[in-house]
């Protein structure tokens, strides 16, 4: 994998593909950043690293890494009360990207993503997230449904957000829920059709964002960080 951009390269010496990284090539005005005063890097013009990265948003630096890491879905669920992110066919890598950012700056367990029609940690997701994937688990699953199933079977609470409902359930407030006292799955859906409904069957409640504008809602990143904050803030409101 080529990384690109000043976050995602120092982040991927900082995190878990620390010992993979090789090979950076830097431009004139790149080498002289601190971080990397001591490492064995390769002077370029910005479009060899164009051609090298296949990005003009590569800010003078990319590097080699090895393939990224994914978590395992059980060892996350293992955890003592995660706060675990599960998308449902999320498949816009700059939204991938930022929500991890967020869950990650929110000191959230995790994402989850599923295997097919989903996107993928690629370099474009590497840079969206600020670098923060080198640091945050993400795991991939067969089937977002079934994982949620298990989720609750280890303790877990998941909530999905969804402003129509699913049939059966309105949704309830996004701060009605305590959040607190267990593990918690929040389910973001796709950014045109939302959670299918089988994932939103599973979840133990539904969950709605209040818009008072003229716009009929939120984009799925910006979603995720207000959710992820309320939450946050409630597990952290029962701690003290």
């Amino acid at each position: 994998m080529i990384l690109y951009g000043r976050n995602p390269v120092r982040e991927a010496l900082r995190g878990r593909r620390r010992h993979a990284v090789k090979d950076i090539w830097v431009s004139a005005g790149a080498a002289r950043e601190p971080w990397l005063a001591g490492l064995q890097v390769r002077t370029a013009s910005a479009q060899e690293i164009e051609a090298r990265c296949g990005s003009d948003a590569h800010q003078g630096i990319s590097a080699e890494a090895g393939p990224y890491p994914y978590a395992g879905a059980a060892e996350l669920l293992a955890l003592a009360d995660p706060l675990l992110v599960a998308l449902d066919q999320v498949q816009d890598p700059q939204n991938l990207g930022s929500i991890c950012r967020t869950a990650e700056c929110a000191g959230a367990s995790g994402v989850i993503v599923p295997e097919r029609r989903a996107a993928e940690v690629t370099p474009a997701v590497c840079k969206a997230s600020a670098g923060a994937v080198e640091h945050l688990a993400v795991a991939r699953v067969r089937n977002l449904a079934d994982f949620l199933v298990e989720a609750r079977e280890a303790g877990c609470w998941s909530y999905g957000a969804s402003a129509e409902g699913d049939g059966r359930r309105a949704p309830v407030p996004y701060d009605s829920p305590d959040y607190s006292g267990a593990g918690v799955v929040l389910v973001l859906g796709s950014e045109g059709s939302g959670l299918r409904p089988r994932v939103a069957a599973a979840c133990d409640q539904l969950i709605v964002l209040p818009l008072r504008g003229r716009i009929e809602s939120l984009g799925v990143a910006a979603a995720a960080a207000a959710l992820l904050y309320e939450i946050l803030q409630k597990r952290v409101d029962s701690s003290s």
